[in-house]
């Protein structure tokens, strides 16, 4: 059973994690790694990577399904829950208190100026971070260079579901054929079945959707609000406005990307909406690392399905870098962001047990000074 010190040290830190997480869920990952590998060595390495590996092979929130699976390793069921929730909240609480002033006022908070100096700062983060992902990732020369065709076919847009699972598939093959081992297992990733949505209260409505969400989007947080726009503004739940306002808000709040339902929840039903909105999306990701989690150990422990787990951890390792790549290219547009960028990325390789909360914090405090003078 946990103890009440390991489970305070579980909240303490994914609340830290939960307030100061921006960019999404590789620069999520890219922070958990800093500060629980590097800094605080919770976890190994290569458990890391495994469990990275892991949760791009089900549905939901990434980075709130690698915070649930630390949890869990750390303190049983209880810190599944605790690890979870704190990670989780923050970004819901202040979602709920932007909604409720949004349904008021009709407008978002001006916070430009503080998201154009921590989006480069993020680049920084998430390059010293990936970088011992990698090392560690590759194992060889066929990795390697799997990495590198990952990478590729990630920037010209193909799915990253189909390359994470083609990886995998692609190195098991070869290794079935070099050993002609045919005691193979085989691992699918874990679905739901879909919910209908037919009830007429509208917070049950509204908790059924955002579970079936929850239960079957692969992919990015921002995959959701494609989904969304079917699912909510083509019956009249949301208007369209309200849809881009919810993904403005996903930006620039810290925590995980799906955070932004809460606020989708808020403007049909209040607080009650965005309740039922925010535990109907989460709920999924709880339950499918409490299944995952034993079976992250059983493929490892296989030999032919190792290849699988160790070909999905160079992808995904590849998948972050190419979102990194994406991020810089949007967000590196002038020599302000330039500075910045370079200085966060010197940081965060030269002091590597530097808190990456300092190293948002300054690049919120720069961006803000270089757009004041």
């Amino acid at each position: 059973m946990a103890d009440r010190r390991t489970l305070r040290d579980l909240a303490l830190i994914f609340t830290k994690l939960g307030l100061t997480a921006f960019g999404g869920p590789a620069a999520h990952i890219a922070m958990m790694q800093r500060e629980l590998v590097q800094e605080k060595r919770w976890v190994e390495e290569q458990r890391f990577l495994d469990l990275v590996g892991g949760v791009n092979l089900i549905p939901g929130p990434n980075s709130t399904e690698l915070a649930i699976h630390i949890g869990h390793d750390r303190a049983g069921w209880r810190g599944l829950i605790v690890a979870g929730v704190c990670f989780i909240l923050p970004a819901v609480l202040i979602t709920g208190t932007i909604a409720h002033f949004y349904r008021l006022y009709g407008t978002l908070p001006q916070v430009q100026s503080l998201i154009f100096g921590i989006k480069p700062a993020i680049i920084g983060i998430m390059l010293g971070a990936v970088y011992p992902l990698a090392r560690q990732s590759a194992k060889s020369i066929q990795l390697i260079v799997l990495g590198f065709i990952v990478l590729l076919l990630a920037m010209l847009g193909i799915n990253e579901i189909l390359l994470l699972f083609g990886a995998g598939l692609a190195m098991m093959t070869a290794k079935y054929i070099t050993t002609r081992n045919k005691s193979t297992s085989v691992f699918f990733p874990i679905v739901l079945p879909a919910l209908s949505c037919a009830s007429e209260a509208t917070n049950q409505k509204l908790f059924l959707i955002f579970l079936k969400v929850g239960a079957l989007l692969y992919g990015s947080g921002y995959v959701l609000f494609s989904f969304l726009d079917a699912e909510l503004v083509d019956r009249g739940m949301i208007s369209r406005q309200q849809l881009i306002d919810a993904v403005a808000v996903g930006q620039f709040t810290p925590g995980p990307v799906f955070s932004s339902v809460t606020f989708i929840g808020y403007q049909v039903d209040g607080w009650q909406g965005a309740l039922a909105s925010t535990v109907g999306i989460f709920l999924p990701s709880f339950i499918f690392v409490a299944l995952l989690s034993p079976l992250v150990k059983k493929l490892r422990a296989s030999q032919l399905m190792s290849v699988f787990l160790d070909a999905v951890n160079i992808a995904s390792v590849a998948l972050i870098i190419s979102v990194c790549y994406l991020m810089a290219k949007d967000t590196i547009t002038d020599w302000r962001t330039t500075v910045i960028g370079i200085v966060s990325i010197f940081i965060a390789f030269r002091f590597k047990k530097i808190n990456s909360a300092i190293i948002i914090l300054g690049g919120a405090v720069s961006g803000y000074l270089f757009l004041l003078f």
